[in-house]
């Protein structure tokens, strides 16, 4: 919460390819103790840029049958609690969770996941962005951060699989990343 600019530069990394955002306000800017050591949650930060877009973001330490329900309710609370009564349905801002997981979901070898309301068929139709989920799947990214992945994204992966290994905490060179590690 402290450190919005690192924050942007960690959304811009896994939206790598479209319009750069800045975080204008971190809506939960502190993050007690006790959540520290919840159930499941690492960290889980709700920030808003200057276009009103929401972003939540999450680290995910072990994975559990119900994680895909509970990913999809926060995304949607989070844009339902956007409206108060009366208000139009063309106030909403999109929400976009970003699920940094300390564990592999699916079988294929992708690692970074972009997930959002499309035709089932028809997959260029997209019904809206309004709702987006991006999963980065740590251990594989890690695994693959050689391959054809941004370079920043792969550092940030690293930070976060390897932030305590100074050898590989000095190959990095992306300011942001240096910023965090101080």
């Amino acid at each position: 919460g402290g450190a919005p600019h690192l924050l942007a530069d960690l959304i811009n990394a896994v939206r790598c390819g479209e319009a750069p955002v800045e975080v204008v306000e971190v809506l939960n800017p502190r993050i007690e103790p006790a959540e520290l050591t919840g159930k499941f949650i690492v960290l889980d930060v709700l920030a808003r840029d200057a276009s009103g877009r929401l972003f939540n973001i999450e680290m995910q330490v072990r994975r559990h049958a119900d994680w895909p329900l509970r990913s999809a309710y926060y995304l949607a609370r989070t844009l339902a609690h956007q409206l108060q009564g009366g208000e139009g349905y063309g106030e909403l801002k999109p929400v976009i969770g970003i699920h940094l997981m300390d564990f592999e979901l699916f079988a294929q070898e992708q690692a970074h996941w972009r997930f959002e309301l499309r035709d089932h068929r028809h997959r260029e139709v997209v019904l809206t962005t309004s709702l987006q989920l991006h999963l980065v799947e740590l251990p594989k990214a890690d695994r693959l951060r050689q391959a054809a992945q941004p370079a920043v994204l792969a550092d940030w992966v690293a930070y976060f699989e390897h932030w305590q290994e100074e050898a590989v905490m000095n190959a990095i060179t992306h300011e942001p990343i240096r910023q965090a590690l101080q």
